[in-house]
């Protein structure tokens, strides 16, 4: 068989992965936190068919080797986490990380990272995020009354040990007004209208941040690429600050997206294109020979019968009327 025809049905499948992560890209342009893919290609194995051989000085010149391709694969998916527009909610409980970081959360006894924070408190008390993943960071106990120089205890200085952190719990029915500020300060106000500091919230970086794996529902897992884990309040460390009442959107390009889709219909369709080239080369290969189909008889008027499809023999003379000659199997 031709290996144009199986390079490309590689050039298919990788136009399709292509055409599958932009679309998922689309879909997601108005989620929040939402960081968009790309599809990066490479060549597969390459047939060498002739290798390449040195000159030799003042007698002959060299000879560069001969290769043939045999199509091409995706070589990876890669996360871009470009910064994304703000949307103003008015929600005090709403925050946007400005610059690298990401938000921990738990759930089910696993931590987890995420950009969106569209955070609620629960009828628990609890800060939690869209799926009810428990927002981690450190917890004021007892509150402290707010001034510029209240620290919570313990904020900022765990040593990137995820374990030091805690549920951010707050007491609904002690506190109301309760808001993030720029730093990661969970204030509340009591009955007699007192500011208090109830918690800090936790931020993390990463060496390669591509290198986390996608967990669905905006959370991302640890992975051996990732790097260490960078643990701090918000604006310490290289971590960007929070600016609340902000919901940071999905950093997707429409018009690239739109562009990429594009791109994936015409790679997709040349290499269906090279498809049915390679068939017609086939079967031009297949027509080289091809089996006579004998004539049949006459009938007794001597005229070849109506079905009869095949190629008419040239007429003669014979007996003073025109008759046709059988032409032999």
């Amino acid at each position: 068989m031709l290996r144009s025809m199986y390079s490309a049905v590689s050039g298919l499948r990788s136009h399709q992965t292509m055409m599958d992560v932009t679309g998922n890209n689309v879909s997601n342009v108005n989620t929040a936190g939402y960081k968009s893919s790309r599809t990066t290609f490479q060549e597969t194995l390459t047939d060498l068919v002739r290798g390449g051989t040195m000159g030799i000085a003042g007698e002959q010149g060299g000879v560069n080797p001969m290769q043939l391709g045999l199509g091409s694969q995706v070589a990876a998916t890669d996360m871009v986490f470009t910064q994304g527009a703000s949307q103003n909610t008015g929600r005090p409980t709403d925050v946007a990380i400005q610059g690298d970081g990401f938000f921990v959360v738990e759930s089910g006894g696993e931590d987890y990272f995420t950009r969106a924070g569209a955070f609620t408190v629960d009828a628990g008390g609890n800060l939690v995020g869209p799926g009810g993943e428990m927002v981690q960071g450190w917890v004021a106990d007892p509150p402290e009354e707010l001034d510029d120089d209240t620290v919570v205890a313990g904020a900022g200085i765990a040593d990137n040990d995820l374990d030091a952190l805690s549920s951010v719990t707050i007491d609904p029915e002690a506190y109301t007004d309760i808001s993030i500020a720029e730093d990661g300060m969970v204030t509340g106000r009591d009955e007699d209208g007192t500011l208090f500091a109830l918690a800090q919230l936790a931020t993390v970086r990463f060496a390669n941040a591509g290198g986390l794996e996608r967990a669905g529902n905006g959370l991302y897992a640890e992975s051996p690429n990732a790097g260490e884990v960078v643990l701090d309040t918000p604006g310490q460390d290289g971590l960007g600050g929070l600016q609340g009442g902000v919901l940071e959107m999905s950093n997707v390009d429409l018009a690239e997206e739109f562009t990429n889709l594009i791109m994936a219909q015409r790679g997709f369709q040349a290499n269906a294109r090279s498809i049915t080239t390679s068939d017609e080369l086939l079967q031009e290969l297949v027509n080289l020979k091809r089996r006579s189909t004998p004539a049949p008889p006459l009938d007794r008027w001597g005229r070849w019968p109506t079905q009869w499809v095949g190629p008419s023999p040239p007429p003669r003379r014979r007996q003073g009327r025109l008759a046709h000659t059988e032409v032999p199997a």
